[in-house]
Parts: structure tokens; C-alpha cells; sequence
């Protein structure tokens, strides 16, 4: 009896996971949820571990903040920071997601002018109570509202108060206004121009956002998958922010040497000079960043969340 010829396994390159530390300003496209963005970047940078700072429907693109390795540890910095959106707004039509992509529940005749317009988005400026869409990834009882409103079920969804900074026109045209809105996190810009369009007595229904600054970082700083995509890895390299720059708003504070050391071990360290009593961005005499620090009562200044020393050194 002949023998069977051996059988050949295909062997698989496993993809190497750098460790790799920064945060990447993505202008995410059209159509990619958060996540999808998210896993693109990893892959693209071979990146162990990263973070997305925000979530932005598929409808919505722009500034999407990366966080890669070390970075991550300060994305919440990120996710609670003010954002800009520039929203276009289509009146005298509501939907059933209050965007783009639902179906069409009622349309109404437009009865106001520009100048009124003007007058209500006024209104909207300062906290304001926002009940969160059906059609949004919050969770109820670990499934996303969602996941119930494809099953047409409605739950219950308690209003809460977000921050609209600063709310100003930027046209008006046949029933379309682009608007421009800074504000806090949590805020729903579908939700607002649902919102305006009832205070104006027709109706509106959100058709495109974009998100053109999250903190202290702006769409002009951003880089889009395809570009990526058509980069070296040193070349995507260069692209990284400091991993600091999350929590620029923060003051900073520079430690001696023997701080510094003593900081790195997880202990408190007493710093001459006066002390903001509030979190801190730490740094050696190096100008390296050590990561973040408080105010303790009794003066000296505590280790909230630190680097590892590994990535300090290896910066040097």
C-alpha cells in the first residue's frame, strides 16, 4: 500500500505588536464607526495597545484622538474635554434618529426667518437639558439603546444637563443652517437640532457633523486613514504627539533629581516653590514627563498615575 504524501502546514508570520507610546489626531472617515477607525490605526501602527477618546457615529467625521500605548492611561483626559462641532441642520423634517439615516416621521412648513433663527440658537447657549436619543450607545441593562430601538422597544432615558459653551451661525439657506457648537462632553448635537427645531415649530433632523476640535487639539492637526495608509512606519512614527499633550490644560510642575526618583518609586516627594493644588503634570529636570501628580494635605506631592520607567528611560 502506497503511502500518503505528507501533508505541508502553512505557517503564519504573527504580526509583531510594537510598544509604542503617543497619541494620533485622526480625521475619521465617513461610514467607519469609532471602533472600526480605532482598529484601523492599531493595525496600520502594529500597536500592543490603544484607545479611541470619544465616540463619533458613522454619519459624523473628523478630530478623533488616538491614544497609543502609554498614551491610553490619560484617554479619559481626552473623552471629558470640551469638543467643536460644525452641524448642518435640515428643518421642517423630523426622523426617527433625529439624523440622516432614519426614517422620516413628519414634515412641516418653515415659517421663520434667519434673524429668528439667530434668536433661538441663543436660547440654547449655557446648560441645557438633553434626553439621550434612542438611536446612541448607552447602555441599559449591558445592551446598547440601540440595540431595543431596531426592536422597536422604547426605554425610558432620564434628561440630564450639558454645556453648550458657545452656539453661533454659520449660514442659512432654504430650510439648511450650518451651525458651529462648542460643548461639553456628553452632548448630544443630534438631540440639539431636534431641540431647536421643535423650539421653531418645524422640526429638524441633523444631516452631517463634524467634530473640528477636541481640547487642545484641531481638525488641521489630523491625519486621514487613506494618507496613513500611504506612509512608512517612521513616517506614521513622526506623526505622534507627546503623550503629555493630552493633559496640556494641566499645570506643570518640574521635580528635583532626588524627587523625581523618589516619585518614580510611588511616593510622595516634597518640591520647593508653590504648588498648584490641583492634578499635575510632573516632569524631571530632563523636561521628561513623568506622568500625573496631586497636592497632598501635609504638602507634598503624591503619584496619581505615573509612566512606566521603562518608557522614561527609553526616551532619554
Amino acid at each position: 500500500m502506497q503511502a500518503s504524501p505528507p501533508t505541508t502546514k502553512k505557517t503564519q508570520v504573527k504580526r509583531v505588536k510594537r510598544s509604542i507610546d503617543g497619541v494620533l489626531l485622526l480625521d475619521k472617515p465617513l461610514g467607519f464607526s469609532s471602533n472600526q477607525a480605532l482598529q484601523k490605526v492599531k493595525w496600520l501602527f502594529q500597536a500592543a495597545k490603544a484607545g479611541h477618546t470619544g465616540t463619533l457615529d458613522p454619519l459624523a467625521t473628523g478630530v478623533l484622538p488616538i491614544c497609543l500605548g502609554e498614551a491610553t492611561k490619560f484617554a479619559q483626559y481626552l473623552t471629558d474635554a470640551d469638543k467643536t462641532y460644525v452641524a448642518q441642520v435640515k428643518f421642517g423634517v423630523t426622523t426617527t434618529t433625529a439624523d440622516a439615516e432614519g426614517e422620516v416621521l413628519a414634515t412641516k412648513p418653515i415659517t421663520f426667518n434667519e434673524a429668528q433663527l439667530v434668536s433661538v440658537l441663543a436660547q440654547f447657549e449655557g446648560e441645557v437639558s438633553q434626553v439621550p436619543p434612542m438611536y446612541s450607545a448607552l447602555k441599559h441593562e449591558g445592551k446598547a439603546l440601540y440595540t431595543y430601538a431596531r426592536e422597536g422597544v422604547e426605554i425610558e432615558r432620564q434628561a440630564r444637563i450639558v454645556n453648550i459653551k458657545k452656539i453661533t451661525l454659520i449660514s442659512y439657506a432654504e430650510g439648511l443652517a450650518e451651525i458651529s457648537v462648542t460643548c461639553s462632553k456628553g452632548t448630544y448635537i443630534r438631540t440639539l437640532a431636534e431641540d431647536i427645531g421643535n423650539e421653531l415649530s418645524c422640526g429638524a433632523h441633523l444631516i452631517a457633523l463634524r467634530r473640528t476640535a477636541t481640547a487642545n487639539y484641531d481638525i488641521s492637526q489630523t491625519v486621514s486613514i487613506d494618507a496613513l495608509e500611504h506612509l512608512t512606519p517612521s513616517q506614521r512614527d513622526q506623526l505622534l504627539l507627546p503623550v503629555d499633550s493630552a493633559i496640556e490644560s494641566l499645570p506643570k510642575v518640574v521635580l528635583s533629581e532626588d524627587a523625581a526618583y523618589y516619585l518614580l518609586q510611588g511616593q510622595p516627594v516634597w518640591q520647593s516653590g508653590k504648588i498648584p493644588d490641583s492634578e499635575l503634570r510632573l516632569y524631571n529636570e530632563q523636561q521628561q514627563f513623568l506622568g500625573l501628580g496631586y497636592l497632598q494635605s501635609d504638602g507634598k506631592i503624591a503619584p496619581k498615575r505615573l509612566l512606566q520607567l521603562k518608557s522614561v528611560i527609553n526616551n532619554q
